[in-house]
């Protein structure tokens, strides 16, 4: 690719990775908002969230494929169009079921936009370029949620339509850059659509979105049992050994099976597992902060800020240091900062101080493993013909990680007491699998082999 072309591109991927991003991080401010105009119950608000969620993971790896049959630019030009569309739906909704539909297409869309991103990083840049490019696609991914509570709060006033308004002149720029900027062809030639892969992966995932965010964590053994759970979970156990043999079978399937037998990727995406639900945890610290400290929701909020400044630093710093040690160590270092800040969250004295000391130490360890180090071990054990998919692949099991991560932490919690308590023996488990990721992490070789042979 051309260089001028190229400094073109990046901040093309960058901007669309930014739109989506921040469409999760400004989401929280309408929803007071949203409630209050059309009347929703708490319910409702979480089909709302559950919607885009599950569309997402399912739009994940049926765009990241459509995107190695067709070529990045159809498929990003779909998953902006498709993600603007479910923004419009959002703005000119009457009533719950349109926000119902446009916040599943607007999921749908936005499983695209990261993993497509990073595929063309690697099918487009030569191999030293690639981990300083990845790490600044983490760092954008993080500084979303840096600006999204300022532009909530900018926006809010005019009216919470304006929160997802703003994506269509933005989703208009992105496709037009497309157009010009991005590969229009394939890197493999045209063979059979795996639909029925397709449908049971879709049926699959649905499934276990169902079954996971119905687990209620208070009660989690008579959970397990009720109707909403068990039958969502057995089906995801009947139907994980049929989608292995049909994709198999598969002429092109969404997912090769010769790449779940390569060790780097079933390791990197058993870390990114375990990186969603050190996510998910994080998410329970401002009320950690609440319990133990006495400061209020507003004020834990902004406590965590200097973590989100941390991790937004450390990212890129990851991604120029990739070239020099290698994603091995920096995993292994990043995730030992996780264990360490996890461990203080479970058990130092909580003070203002030591809570902020705790989230900066982790954010800058988790900046630092999931902007380049994971993404550039999945390009490397790839093959340029699968790079979507594979993309696609790790961002659904870290999405995955986020859903179990956020039952287990409610979990620990409520068996524990609940409060101070309970919050803390939930970190501290949750530093048990930190854990674990490090002995992952250690069992990386280094440096990465090459792309695996095109047989499955």
């Amino acid at each position: 690719m051309d260089p001028k072309q190229s400094k073109a591109l990046l901040p093309l991927l960058f901007t669309g990775v930014l739109m989506g991003a921040l469409d999760l991080a400004i989401v929280g401010p309408a929803v007071p908002a949203i409630q209050a105009d059309f009347g929703m119950t708490t319910r409702q608000l979480s089909v709302l969230f559950n919607a885009y969620v599950l569309c997402q993971m399912i739009g994940t790896p049926v765009l990241a494929k459509f995107s190695d049959r067709v070529g990045p630019r159809l498929a990003y030009i779909v998953s902006i169009g498709l993600f603007a569309a479910g923004s419009l739906m959002l703005v000119i909704a009457s009533g719950p079921e349109m926000l119902y539909y446009g916040r599943a297409i607007q999921g749908f869309g936005a499983g695209g936009i990261f993993p497509i991103a990073a595929a063309v990083i690697g099918n487009t840049l030569p191999p030293r370029e690639r981990g300083p490019a990845l790490g600044i696609l983490g760092t954008v991914f993080g500084l979303a949620f840096f600006i999204g509570p300022v532009m909530g709060g900018l926006l809010l006033p005019y009216g919470w339509h304006w929160l997802f308004l703003v994506n269509l002149p933005i989703a208009a720029v992105l496709i037009a850059g497309a157009i010009r900027l991005l590969p229009a062809r394939s890197v493999s030639g045209r063979k059979r659509l795996d639909g029925f892969g397709i449908v049971v992966l879709s049926l699959m995932l649905t499934a276990l979105v169902v079954g996971v965010s119905s687990i209620d964590a208070g009660h989690l053994a008579a959970s397990l049992a009720s109707w909403q759970v068990a039958p969502a979970l057995v089906l995801v156990a009947i139907l994980l050994p049929v989608f292995w043999r049909i994709e198999k079978r598969a002429v092109d399937p969404v997912i090769r099976p010769g790449l779940l037998k390569s060790r780097p990727v079933v390791t990197a995406s058993l870390i990114g597992t375990g990186v969603g639900a050190v996510q998910s945890a994080g998410s329970f610290y401002p009320a950690l902060a609440v319990a133990a400290i006495g400061v209020s929701q507003s004020t834990a909020s902004w406590m965590l800020l200097p973590g989100v400044l941390g991790a937004t630093v450390a990212s890129p710093v990851a991604g120029r240091l990739i070239n020099v040690i290698g994603p091995r160590w920096l995993l292994t270092a990043g995730l030992t900062l996780v264990v360490i800040s996890l461990l203080t969250f479970g058990f130092a004295h909580m003070t203002m101080v030591t809570f902020i000391a705790a989230s900066v130490l982790g954010n800058v360890g988790m900046g630092g493993v999931l902007g380049a180090p994971l993404r550039l071990v999945i390009l490397d054990n790839s093959l340029p013909s699968e790079r979507g998919s594979a993309q696609g692949l790790l961002s659904n099991f870290t999405s995955i990680g986020r859903l179990l991560g956020a039952a287990f932490v409610g979990s620990i919690a409520a068996s524990a007491g609940g409060g101070v308590v309970g919050y803390k023996a939930a970190f501290a488990g949750i530093a048990v699998v930190a854990a674990g990721m490090v002995a992952l992490a250690l069992s990386l070789r280094s440096p990465s082999p090459a792309p695996l042979p095109a047989t499955s």
